[in-house]
């Protein structure tokens, strides 16, 4: 399996609310720059996104891909894996929320392996600039 890369933010609203911000796929495209499209193919027995086609417009980075989520019973929590991608052959991701009392901690985890080679060094700085972002514009939703 290929190294994870791990990154925190606080996020100043209850682990709820940041939950809902992550789990409203089709508003994706307001908030995530380069999230150009998503699409939900299929919910879980609660209801929630279980496999979401994405598109993907990051500049020189370009991809549609389908991910599956696994979200935790007690809401705190969810994960994915990559079901079919372009540019990727494996994606593994989590967040993993802690209720600070009024407040959230947000910790974001990913590894990914593209289908064209990378110097590990590269990848994992390219994921380090995805999950700073996706953090940061997480945070500005959920407090917005």
């Amino acid at each position: 399996m290929a190294e994870q890369s791990t990154q925190s933010i606080e996020v100043d609203a209850e682990p709820s609310r940041v939950m809902a911000v992550i789990a409203d796929f089709p508003a994706y495209p307001e908030w995530a720059k380069a999230v150009r499209q998503t699409e939900v193919l299929g919910t879980d027995a609660e209801g929630r996104a279980k496999q979401v086609k994405l598109t993907l417009d990051a500049g020189p980075i370009k991809d549609v891909y389908t991910l599956e989520y696994d979200w935790d019973e007690d809401g705190l929590g969810v994960s994915w894996y990559l079901v079919k991608g372009q540019m990727q052959k494996a994606q593994n991701g989590r967040y993993a929320l802690a209720d600070l009392g009024g407040r959230t901690r947000v910790t974001y985890t990913l590894s990914v392996e593209l289908a064209l080679p990378m110097i590990g060094l590269l990848r994992r700085k390219a994921e380090k600039m995805v999950m700073d972002t996706a953090l940061k514009e997480l945070k500005k939703r959920a407090e917005g």
